[in-house]
């Protein structure tokens, strides 16, 4: 009389281990690296609020002077006149000069990881 067999041998347990460590070296490589691309999408995504702010102001101070803050320089677009809430905590606009009625290109550095993480945004000067 043959017995069914129940369960699974310890050969089939070994090679099911074996291909998960596998599939986990090979794995593992991909997620290690998550938080350089988060400071990095997250400085790009300052950098886009800068320029969005820059582009409504000067659209706003186009309109009439009342509204609206004067911008000559890159760190004016990080004030809490321009960009609602001002520059957030961690982050730095390197000073350069804008012309009245032109636009500049701008670096905003994150600074809380090393090496510091830049992106450029644009920013209209007007008076």
């Amino acid at each position: 009389m043959k017995q069914a067999q129940r369960g699974f041998t310890l050969i089939e347990l070994v090679m099911v281990i074996v291909i998960l460590g596998v599939l986990a070296a090979v794995a593992i490589p991909k997620f290690v690296d998550l938080k350089g691309d988060a400071v990095s999408a997250s400085t790009q995504g300052v950098a886009g609020a800068l320029s969005s702010a820059s582009a409504i102001n000067y659209a706003a101070r186009s309109i009439t002077t009342s509204k609206g803050a004067t911008v000559l320089d890159c760190q004016t677009v990080g004030s809490t006149d321009v960009l609602q809430g001002g520059l957030p905590t961690g982050y730095s606009i390197t000073a350069s000069a804008i012309t009245a009625g032109s636009s500049a290109s701008c670096t905003v550095s994150n600074t809380t990881v090393s090496p510091t993480v830049a992106a450029t945004f644009t920013a209209i000067g007007i008076n």
